[in-house]
């Protein structure tokens, strides 16, 4: 099972915002992140996601394609230039990245399928979602 990450969606003001970015950051078919360190756990990446955090909540992926030097003694996240939306679950902010465990990733949506959380004010989403109405 492959191991994946999570990381803030700085600076996007929604999901279709966070998209268009990706889109728009596209070189060669890839996203590059720039982090200060490999993850220690790098081998159990292959086949893993980046999933992007937004408003407190998991909302979408970006598989993983690899990790690579850039040449100023950081590295970049390679990541594919898509959002695939998953169903949507609480996860508190944090800086950097974190690991997350196959176990723990919420399903994607299938084509044309929505989450009706997606139109509810994330405030509200939340505080349903602590007391444990959605």
């Amino acid at each position: 099972m492959p191991l994946h990450m999570t990381k803030i969606a700085f600076g996007a003001t929604s999901p279709a915002d966070l998209k268009a970015r990706l889109a728009r950051y596209s070189q060669e078919g890839e996203v590059r992140l720039t982090t200060r360190y490999l993850p220690k756990r790098v081998a159990e990446m292959t086949g893993g996601s980046l999933y992007w955090i937004h408003a407190h909540t998991l909302i979408g992926r970006s598989p993983i394609l690899g990790f690579m030097e850039n040449g100023q003694g950081r590295y970049w996240i390679r990541i594919e230039p898509r959002l695939i939306p998953v169903r949507g679950i609480p996860k508190r902010a944090h800086q950097g990245w974190r690991y997350l465990e196959d176990k723990d990733v919420p399903p994607d949506l299938g084509d044309g399928e929505a989450d009706a959380r997606d139109v509810m004010p994330p405030k509200m989403l939340g505080e349903l979602m602590k007391m444990g109405l959605v």
